[in-house]
């Protein structure tokens, strides 16, 4: 057993938020529901999850065949009181003045909680279904102008033109202000264009879950390449994972057993959403990274699990964390003490893991760093738990239940 170390890293927060993914109904991955459009009383059930929850963002989606995410950002904005809608918006569906102007609109009507996540898209054959011919290489270069533009237009006095790679327009503003500060612009992606733009040009950048060193490498390349371009402030760092928890570690990854058994056998009749990464190796770097981690070991770290990524052939974020509360807070502490404060948690069985978390991880985890500001030391969530490394969860993880 690894001995208890009580110092905070320097890299650890204090102050950390949490994220969810809003979906709009009650279909899963572990039970599919034909249905393609919004189940209102669901959607309304799910945010109200999040508000009562205690969580601070909530990710609206976007793809080709799915619901608006400005509509749905704007519900959640109407529906909640304290709860950021993160607009999540691919640069080729929107004009950058039109979307600094909803988006503007957006942080007018819920007083200031809108961020943006921009996605430069990471599968060729879905760009070109909203027609998108851009090679890959080139749609981050197109993002960077896009940021640039976002900002100006929310910022400038006077009307500008501009005539870039991508776009060219004469004579816009002032645009339509946000309502008090510049909106939060989020970046993600594994790919070096990825890190160039994010790196220099990003307020937060994501990643989704992955083994703790390898992600503390992946955070030193951003900022480094923050300071780089002059920056200051670093971009924030926001990790994702899919949570799986039950009453004790032994009970969590039995559930985690029968989850990936049910979502395995959902993926190969592609019987949810529309898969692109069904087959063949996926196009983008973030789920080439995650089949290799998976390849290479289904646990890694406290209660970092893999295979629900090899079963999805990594189709969005997909690694989980398997534990009881207890060890499912202890590990995100752990991300946390790499770096991360901006910490993305959606399960499986959607909504009643919404509710779960809030009730059970949310706690913990602010506990623990409530512990942390006060006395400058870990607390006793880390001490309890740091023999989670051992054989017998290990034995949990690959032997199946029992």
């Amino acid at each position: 057993m690894t001995a208890f170390d009580p110092t905070i890293p320097p890299t650890a927060s204090t102050e950390v938020e949490f994220i969810s993914l809003t979906h709009l109904n009650p279909s899963t991955e572990l039970e599919p529901i034909p249905a393609r459009g919004i189940d209102l009383d669901y959607f309304r059930r799910y945010v109200a999850a999040l508000e009562e929850g205690g969580y601070d963002y909530t990710l609206l989606p976007y793809g080709s065949s799915s619901a608006d995410s400005f509509v749905t950002a704007a519900a959640v904005g109407t529906l909640t009181e304290r709860i950021r809608p993160i607009v999540a918006l691919r640069p080729n569906t929107t004009f950058p003045t039109v979307g600094a102007q909803k988006l503007a609109t957006l942080d007018q009507l819920t007083e200031g909680r809108a961020v943006v996540h921009l996605i430069s898209g990471g599968s060729d054959a879905e760009q070109a279904r909203q027609g998108d011919f851009l090679p890959k290489d080139r749609r981050y270069a197109r993002t960077s102008e896009y940021i640039d533009i976002l900002r100006r237009a929310w910022t400038e006095p006077a009307p500008f033109g501009h005539a870039g790679e991508f776009y060219r327009f004469e004579g816009f503003g002032p645009g339509f202000a946000p309502y008090d500060s510049p909106i939060p612009i989020s970046i993600g992606g594994q790919s070096d264009e990825a890190f160039a733009v994010g790196g220099a040009k990003a307020d937060i950048f994501s990643f989704w879950g992955e083994p703790l060193a390898d992600l503390r490498g992946e955070i030193d390349r951003v900022h480094a390449i923050a300071r780089a371009a002059g920056r200051t402030t670093l971009p924030r760092i926001w990790v994702t994972f899919r949570p799986i928890v039950a009453r004790t570690d032994e009970l969590a990854w039995a559930k985690a057993h029968d989850y990936v058994a049910k979502i395995a056998a959902t993926f190969e009749k592609s019987a949810y959403r529309a898969q692109v990464h069904r087959t063949g190796t996926p196009q983008n770097k973030g789920s080439q990274r995650a089949l290799a981690f998976a390849e290479a070991s289904e646990l890694y770290d406290r209660a970092l699990w893999t295979r629900t990524a090899a079963v999805t052939n990594a189709a969005g974020a997909s690694t989980a964390l398997v534990g009881s509360p207890e060890t499912v807070a202890a590990a995100i502490l752990d991300y946390v003490d790499q770096g991360a404060s901006l910490v993305s948690i959606r399960g499986y069985d959607t909504l009643a893991d919404a509710v779960d978390y809030g009730r059970h991880i949310l706690p913990l985890v602010r506990q623990e760093l409530a512990h942390r500001k006060a006395t400058g030391q870990r607390g006793p969530l880390q001490a309890e738990h740091v023999g989670n490394y051992g054989s017998e969860y290990r034995e949990y993880a690959t032997a199946g239940p029992r």
